[in-house]
């Protein structure tokens, strides 16, 4: 599958960007669930329904990516955030509904 990861305007890789600033274990778990994802091996990951078409991928502890995935070939990451209580904080729930509007209008399909 083709990871379509969600950039600023300025053209940076927030997905990317987020995993490379963790410590060694976790930047490896992170990077193994790119891996997966990209193999189309989601049976092996971690994961649930958020909201509508969005899916979360939990990896080492507490961080997390949010993603959408659109037919069998593609993968749009949104947003990663390492997960402070038992719910998405307000913050990162923004984050997320934000670029899936944004998605939503750049792609042409419901996601929220």
């Amino acid at each position: 599958m083709k990871l379509i990861a969600h950039k600023t305007g300025g053209g940076k890789d927030v997905i990317t960007d987020f995993i490379k600033k963790l410590p060694v274990k976790e930047k490896i778990d992170g990077l193994s669930i790119l891996e997966a994802m990209e193999s189309n091996n989601f049976n092996v990951l971690n994961t649930k329904t958020w909201q509508g078409k969005i899916k979360e991928v939990y990896f080492y502890k507490f961080n997390r990516i949010f993603y959408i995935v659109q037919g069998e070939e593609i993968v749009y990451l949104l947003h990663a955030c390492k997960k402070q209580k038992n719910k998405t904080e307000n913050i990162d729930k923004q984050i997320v509904i934000k670029r899936a509007k944004e998605l939503e209008i750049e792609i042409g399909i419901k996601i929220l």
